[in-house]
């Protein structure tokens, strides 16, 4: 899950990646992200292969990492916006999530471009700046 913040506060996450891919690598820039202290929006068009299969030493430590930021996670993560085109899989999508928000800490919003992500990642972050000043 490589991390592009070029353009914070909207953070690109990738799902693709190689078999030498360093989750290391992704775990200290999700880090670095949240120690901005600046609340962003992670925005993917590319989601993990549905025979993708997490094992249970990458599960166990996902997890870990996940409980020891799980308030700077609520606080600062407005929302992840998964990008796909496709109706059907937009509809699939929702029903996980509202397991990933359980798990997560924050929704999982679908975009059917990446217009309309960036038109949903603009609203978070303006209800956000709104919501800070009043």
């Amino acid at each position: 899950m490589p991390l592009d913040s070029t353009n914070f506060p909207l953070v690109w996450m990738s799902y693709d990646e190689g078999p030498d891919h360093d989750h290391d690598e992704d775990f200290e820039a999700f880090e670095a992200t949240l120690k901005r202290g600046t609340p962003f929006v992670l925005l993917t068009d590319s989601v993990p292969d549905e025979d993708h299969e997490h094992s249970q030493e990458e599960k166990k430590r996902t997890s870990l990492w996940m409980k020891k930021h799980k308030a700077e996670l609520r606080t600062l993560v407005l929302a992840m916006i998964v990008i796909e085109p496709s109706a059907a899989k937009r509809l699939a999508f929702k029903a996980f999530g509202v397991a990933f928000a359980k798990f997560w800490g924050y929704p999982m919003r679908l975009a059917s471009s990446r217009e309309e992500a960036i038109e949903i990642a603009g609203k978070l972050l303006s209800e956000r700046a709104g919501s800070a000043t009043a």
